[in-house]
């Protein structure tokens, strides 16, 4: 594989991830909210499910579900759906559970769960995947298979660089929020807000 080529297709990923989007946007959400680590285990599981849609490109899954609408149209909702079920949850947590994540730790587990569904249950991954990696893809580098599977691995490491940057930063902005009482009350509907604009984007999303 040409190495210059494959620069170019880090500085493209970098800049599509960095890129406002409904990954980076809901790290953002769980690090304001719950801090750094949330965010984080929440980018891990966003790059686990990145796994399912890198392999689901090289093995050529992603091209049937670009020929069935169906299957597009049921993936897309089903993640639409789940964005709006997080977005209940935060405007209706208490506010007072702001205080008590002081003192009780928040699970990471389930936060790198969130992070596996909600990355799967986008369909437009796949598609970006499939659009995206062959580009790139050289008749003199090999196999083209080999060649999609390396580049979707050097998407998802610079994707899980990117995100927990955006853990770093959002959970300090997420420390002073909940230093000012007014705000603080205030950080559920900021994350729910997130939830529900990430699940417009995906409803909305087209082929």
């Amino acid at each position: 594989m040409d190495f210059l080529i494959w620069l170019s297709f880090l500085g493209a990923a970098l800049l599509l991830t960095i890129m406002p989007g409904p990954d980076n946007l809901f790290v953002l959400a769980q690090s304001i909210s719950n801090g750094k680590n949330a965010g984080i285990a929440t980018a891990f599981g966003l790059c686990t499910g990145l796994i399912v849609h890198i392999l689901a490109t090289v093995l050529g899954v992603s091209a049937l579900l670009y020929q069935s609408s169906l299957a597009f149209s049921i993936i897309k909702y089903a993640g639409a759906a789940y964005l709006m079920y997080l977005a209940y949850k935060a405007f209706t947590a208490k506010s007072s559970s702001l205080e008590v994540q002081k003192t009780q730790q928040v699970s990471y587990d389930a936060l790198y769960k969130k992070g596996i569904i909600m990355n799967i249950l986008n369909p437009k991954v796949s598609l970006f995947f499939l659009a995206f990696l062959p580009q790139f893809v050289t008749a003199s580098g090999g196999n083209a298979a080999f060649q999609m599977l390396v580049y979707g691995i050097t998407f998802l490491v610079q994707a899980l660089f990117v995100f927990t940057v955006i853990s770093l930063f959002a959970g300090k902005v997420g420390t002073v929020l909940r230093k000012r009482p007014a705000i603080s009350q205030k950080i559920n509907l900021i994350e729910g807000s997130l939830f529900t604009l990430i699940g417009l984007r995906i409803a909305l999303s087209e082929k």
